[in-house]
């Protein structure tokens, strides 16, 4: 009798754990359905995830992201570290007012992005400039317990900055930002700036490019969401931080858009704008700003003023770029992190009077973000 229930006892076991795994490989993703993120989408089984020699960390994704109820386990995960005052999840420090990234690197290979800066600009005519964009975590990092401040992003803006060239022209959006953080400039459930937090750093940066800012007044305001839910919100699912707002800022006397043209890899176009509503049904309602990814997007304004700018960035400027469309005749806008080629197959810098770079710290000690200003695919690392 003995046998036969440790006999039944073992195919249950088989069965649950069977059931387990054929839910992770192909069954429906464990998370809800929300509006974003890199972790809410399923991660397919695959021939090529197995047998590339990293099955171990394929394995380990694939139980992550697809494991039955993920989302479920996460909530209650939070709320009980939440009541138990140990407010990290995930990586995440939990918070009623914002979540915040707990861990802040120390991003050391920011100084060889410096350098490949500066090799970039070392032949170009016409002015740089660069704006280092904090994360939420920066401007907010009071927040966190004094144990989480060792290394703030303030010190690690200023130490890049100090590696760059002297004729690039520094932009401090971090004490612009911080000044102001009593408004709402980020996002309660993600690390990036809200649109009014972009507003405040362009009146700053437009200045530094020549042209007088355009007044707040001026804009009319639309709220095309008010549930957006970031990247933070995806690794924690905390419920008690109120979602967020997406905005458009429209200038109705003002200059208009003639054309938005995105390219692809091979130079294809693609008819493109500003902002695509129909992203704030996609996973993520920030790609709602200049809409779908593409390594070129090019803008031409009815500016009257045969002024052309190159702006090379990640996803912070995104709802940054529209304030700049009153100001020049033409934008052109380079997302490294989409290109297989270099920089020099999309555009030749010397044809801009200006650059400008602007990134978020987050994504600034990516050597491969950067490698396509100065090398050819072929020698890139993998």
């Amino acid at each position: 009798m003995k046998n036969a229930v440790s006999r039944i006892t073992a195919i249950l076991i088989l069965v649950y754990i069977s059931v387990v795994m054929l839910f992770i490989f192909f069954g429906k993703s464990g998370s809800s359905p929300i509006h974003n993120s890199t972790v809410s989408k399923k991660k397919s089984v695959s021939v090529s995830g197995i047998m590339n020699g990293n099955f171990g960390k394929y394995l380990a994704e694939c139980v992550t992201i697809n494991f039955p109820a993920r989302d479920h386990m996460i909530k209650a995960d939070s709320g009980m570290r939440s009541s138990l005052t140990e407010n990290i999840v995930n990586g995440v420090y939990v918070d009623q007012k914002m979540l915040l990234e707990a861990e802040i690197s120390e991003r050391d290979s920011m100084k060889e992005n410096a350098r490949i800066i500066n090799r970039f600009c070392s032949g170009y005519d016409g002015t740089v400039y660069f704006a280092a964009i904090p994360t939420s975590t920066g401007v907010y990092d009071s927040y966190l317990p004094e144990y989480l401040r060792k290394n703030t992003e303030s010190m690690q803006i200023n130490e890049f900055y100090g590696d760059l060239r002297e004729n690039i022209r520094e932009i401090d959006a971090y004490n612009i930002l911080k000044m102001l953080n009593e408004n709402y400039i980020y996002y309660r459930s993600d690390t990036k700036w809200t649109s009014y937090g972009a507003y405040c750093v362009y009146r700053t940066v437009i200045q530094k490019l020549g042209f007088s800012p355009t007044a707040y007044d001026k804009y009319t305001i639309d709220h095309v969401a008010d549930d957006f839910s970031g990247n933070l919100y995806a690794r924690t699912f905390y419920s008690d931080v109120k979602p967020d707002i997406i905005d458009i800022y429209r200038y109705p006397d003002g200059a208009e858009i003639l054309s938005c043209t995105g390219y692809d890899n091979g130079m294809k176009s693609f008819s493109g704008e500003l902002y695509d509503k129909s992203l704030l049904d996609s996973d993520d309602m920030y790609d709602m700003y200049l809409g779908e990814k593409r390594p070129l997007v090019r803008i031409r304004t009815t500016v009257n003023n045969e002024r052309k700018l190159l702006v090379i960035k990640d996803s912070f400027a995104d709802c940054f770029v529209p304030f700049l469309t009153q100001h020049y005749s033409e934008i052109d806008v380079i997302a490294p992190e989409y290109m297989k080629g270099s920089v020099k197959d999309f555009v030749d810098p010397a044809d801009y009077e200006q650059i400008l770079f602007l990134f978020g710290i987050d994504s600034m000690d990516d050597e491969n973000l950067f490698d396509v200003l100065v090398t050819p695919p072929e020698e890139r690392k993998s």
